[in-house]
């Protein structure tokens, strides 16, 4: 049961999408929101190496001023979006605005809510400085999750595509994802990456079973290639408006948190994603 959701606001450019996202999983359920809106000071602070030279000092004093006021003002716009809209539907909903490492409040955060909403990218930087590339990656290695990672453009959600590669972590995601009863009312299609048409029949019968045993009437389908690189072009052939990704299990660090298919998405996919594991 979803009750309690964690907005991620971001930059004012992206908190219309995560708040609507948010606001049509939380309105149904009668869940509460609360946005999350961090400035890094940490980061603001950093202006890069100084050369020596009279009057550094003073301009990069300036410089950090200057981020220090613009990433508070656009806190605060982004912090308005989230509340007018919440108010606006109806839902119950708070704002939590925090300074100092992101990612380590997000983690801390996401252990008193069923699930977390933040934006594919700008997840914090307020549009002040650049973003760090692993900054959604991060996020989920800290164990912010399940999570529904979403692009600045608003889409609502009718077709779900399961990318299921066969490991008990994919097949822990697309289980949660039932359970949590998102988007009961979404055709779904579970697509399995596999040059063994004999092994990817198996495991897509088995997948389509468990939906149904839950009242989900599914499609498969059997794709050839990698799913790292086929996923993201199959998904937008086939109109999907989100991805369920789930681990492949590699050996490294990251690809043992998220697999190798999932990170690939986090780093380019431009449909929203859903990870649970």
């Amino acid at each position: 049961m979803i009750k309690r959701i964690l907005v991620g606001l971001g930059t004012s450019r992206t908190a219309a999408s995560v708040t609507d996202h948010a606001l049509a999983i939380a309105k149904p359920r009668a869940a509460e929101l609360s946005g999350l809106a961090v400035i890094d000071a940490a980061r603001l602070d950093w202006t890069g190496p100084r050369p020596m030279g009279v009057g550094v000092d003073v301009a990069s004093a300036d410089l950090r001023r200057q981020r220090h006021e613009r990433a508070a003002a656009d806190v605060a716009a982004a912090a308005e979006q989230f509340a007018t809209r919440c108010r606006a539907a109806g839902v119950a909903h708070g704002v939590v605005t925090e300074t100092g490492d992101p990612f380590e409040i997000a983690a801390d955060l996401v252990r008193y809510h069923d699930m977390c909403v933040f934006g594919l990218g700008g997840l914090f930087e307020h549009d002040v400085v650049a973003e760090p590339r692993d900054a959604l990656e991060r996020l989920v290695s800290d164990g912010v999750r399940p999570l529904l990672a979403v692009p600045e453009e608003y889409r609502p959600i009718h077709r779900v595509l399961v990318a299921y590669s066969g490991s008990l972590e994919s097949a822990k995601t697309f289980k949660h994802f039932v359970l949590s009863g998102l988007y009961a009312d979404a055709q779904v299609r579970i697509v399995h990456f596999d040059d063994d048409p004999a092994t990817a029949t198996r495991r897509l019968e088995k997948a389509a079973g468990y939906f149904a045993a839950h009242g989900r009437s599914v499609e498969t389908d059997h794709a050839a290639g990698d799913a790292a690189e086929e996923m993201i072009p199959y998904a937008q052939a086939w109109q999907a408006d989100l991805i369920v990704a789930g681990n492949s299990g590699r050996s490294l660090l990251l690809r043992r948190l998220f697999g190798e298919t999932a990170l690939r998405l986090l780093r380019e996919s431009p449909l929203p994603l859903y990870l649970a594991q």
